[in-house]
Formats: structure tokens, C-alpha cells, sequence
């Protein structure tokens, strides 16, 4: 079966100015949160992006749906008619022809939600602004998308204060997928609900991919989740992606010291099994001052001279594993699953 690209996102960049507190006259610093991204997304897979709070994970998420200007590069996107498109310089009526393709699921139910709609005008609002709809054909899309995501279409004239915070999701994810979109942009979609209500989301999640075609960009700190939703996952650290590669592969041949020492936080099934955490040690580099060279260098175990002077582009280390490490080939590093095994 032929591997279709949806998206290609080149040397994405995204830079805040910032002024430094109690300096009045001082210059503002240009804080850079995304540095020369780049990945390609193949249609019908979900990638994950991981890693630390204030990694960037968020920012590309808004910046590849236009929710937020990037600075520079390029989000080529390939629509249903085979046009290749850079979203980020779309205007007008164009962007409104594609805008409807990309849509975006946001972390916080309680706050996505406006309080003065009713549910169903929340669901119904993206199909009247990208389509000429009659009323009876809005409310026959809206029934239809509210049974697919398991609410109760008696339910719809209600607010969203009504609801618990699991309910109000799927009317967030009811209201992404109004439009029939061909990607979804989840960003941090379960971490704001109980753990019983993020297993019934993830399985919506992936029975709505199968159903639909859906294609998923799937943020979250919570690598159980990632491990369990993934094609595809890429690690974030300070505005950079350090390594992308296969699911199974990342989890279980890690090829960047960043990423094993956020797989040795990962819990495993068996309570009696003591694992090594690696603990990284010193601050989280401040982005509006970064490192020279790597920027994980200072907190990572295995830095050298090297490390400190060069930068590392992220490369092809093993078949379809991509890593920004100058050691990677070098090093063993210790995954989920060797340590799954070790617990049996």
C-alpha cells in the first residue's frame, strides 16, 4: 500500500519578544519556542509530539493550524484533489477552502466551550461558517456527528455548564470533526479528564480515526497514552525535535539520552518491579538563553566537549529512527520494553 504525505512541515520557526522585568530601558529579548521543525505526517497515522512543559509542543500545534503565526517555514499541506499547498501563506477565500481540512481538539473542555452556547449551536457553528447549509440539513449533521460521538442528541439544547468535563470533550471533538476534516491537531485532548473517562476519549479517538480517515497530531505529556495511540512519535526538547521514530521503536531502542530518561518515567503494570529512574540533574535551560551546542548537554550523563561546541542535526540513526545526538550510534539506551521484560 503507497504511503500518502498529508503534510510536510519545513524549518518551522516561532519567536516571542520578551522584556526583561524592571528594566525599563532595556532591549527585548527574542525568545525562540520553535527552532527550524521539520517533519512529514502520512495520511491516516497519528504522530505524537512529547516532552517537557514549555517544549514548544503546544506553540507547532497552533502554528500548523494557523491558531497562531509562525515566524518563518513552511506547512505544505496535500488536499483531497492532489494540490500541494503551504497553509501558513493561504489567504482569503483559498484559506477558507482548506481551513475546514485542519481542525484542532484543545486541552481544557471547561474553558474551549463558549458558556452562552448551546451545544448545538457550538457544533453546528463551524458547518455555517464553511458551508451553505439549510437548517434542516445543519440539524441532520449535527444529530448525526452527536450520536458518532456518544452524546445524547436529547442533550443538545443545553449549555455547556450542564456537563461533565468528559461529555463536554466530545462535544469539542464533536465540533473538530463537523466539518469532516482530513487532520486533527489534539492537543493534550485526556490530560484535563479522569483517568476511567481518558480511556473511553482514546478509544473515540482511534474508532473515529478507523471510521473516517482521520489523521491525528496527538500532543501529550503522558507517554502510557502516546505509547498505546501512536504510529509515530517525535520528542521535543527546548523548540527542537530530538528524535523521531516508529512507536515501538522509540519505546524500545531509544536513541537519544533525553528521550530514555523520559521513557524511565514511564510506569509499568507490575507493582512489585523497581526500575531505575534517571533523574536528570541541573535547571531546564532558559529558552530566551539557550546552551551553546546541544542544548540538553548540561543534564545529560553522556555529554563531551563535543556536545558543548556543535550542534546535532537530526539524522537517520537506524531504519526510519531519527535522532539529534552526535553519540547515537554509540550509545545503549535503555527503552520501555527492555524493562517491561525485565519485570516478567
Amino acid at each position: 500500500m503507497k504511503e500518502t504525505t498529508i503534510l510536510k512541515v519545513a524549518k518551522l520557526n516561532k519567536s516571542f519578544q520578551v522584556k526583561a522585568k524592571n528594566a525599563l530601558f532595556a532591549k527585548p529579548k527574542q525568545v525562540h519556542v520553535l527552532n527550524d521543525v521539520s517533519f512529514e505526517l502520512l495520511e491516516g497515522e497519528t504522530l505524537s509530539i512529547v516532552g517537557e512543559s514549555g517544549c514548544g509542543k503546544t506553540t507547532l500545534g497552533r502554528c500548523i493550524v494557523r491558531g497562531m503565526s509562525a515566524s518563518s517555514g513552511q506547512v505544505v499541506y496535500q488536499a483531497d484533489d492532489g494540490n500541494e499547498v503551504d497553509f501558513l501563506q493561504l489567504k482569503g477565500k483559498e484559506a477558507k477552502t482548506y481551513r475546514k481540512d485542519i481542525q484542532m481538539i484543545f486541552q481544557d473542555p471547561y474553558s474551549s466551550l463558549s458558556p452562552r452556547m448551546s451545544v448545538f449551536d457550538i457544533i453546528a457553528e463551524p458547518l455555517i461558517a464553511n458551508f451553505k447549509l439549510s437548517r434542516a440539513e445543519i440539524e441532520e449533521r449535527v444529530t448525526e456527528i452527536a450520536e458518532q460521538t456518544g452524546l445524547n442528541v436529547g442533550y443538545l439544547k443545553r449549555y455547556p455548564h450542564a456537563f461533565s468535563g468528559g461529555q463536554r470533550q466530545r462535544i469539542a471533538i464533536a465540533r473538530a470533526l463537523i466539518t469532516r476534516p482530513r487532520l486533527i491537531v489534539c492537543d493534550e485532548a485526556v490530560s484535563a479528564l479522569d483517568v476511567s473517562i481518558q480511556a473511553q476519549i482514546i478509544n473515540l479517538l482511534k474508532d473515529l480515526q478507523e471510521q473516517f480517515k482521520i489523521t491525528y497530531i496527538f500532543i501529550s505529556h503522558d507517554l502510557s497514552i502516546v505509547q498505546h495511540i501512536s504510529d509515530r512519535v517525535a520528542v521535543m526538547h527546548l523548540g527542537r525535535i530530538v528524535e523521531l521514530a516508529g512507536s515501538d521503536s522509540l519505546f524500545g531502542t531509544p536513541q537519544h539520552p533525553y528521550t530514555e530518561a523520559l521513557m524511565s518515567a514511564v510506569p509499568q503494570p507490575d507493582p512489585s518491579y523497581r526500575k531505575e529512574r534517571i533523574i536528570l540533574e541541573g535547571e531546564v535551560p532558559n529558552p530566551a538563553n539557550p546552551p551553546s551546542g546541544c542544548h540538553f548537554h548540561p543534564r545529560c550523563a553522556y555529554r563531551t566537549d563535543k556536545c558543548s561546541r556543535e550542534v546535532p542535526e537530526l539524522r537517520e540513526v537506524a531504519p526510519r529512527h531519527y535522532a539529534a545526538c552526535h553519540y547515537a550510534e554509540q550509545l545503549e539506551l535503555r527503552g520501555v520494553h527492555q524493562d517491561s521484560a525485565a519485570a516478567l
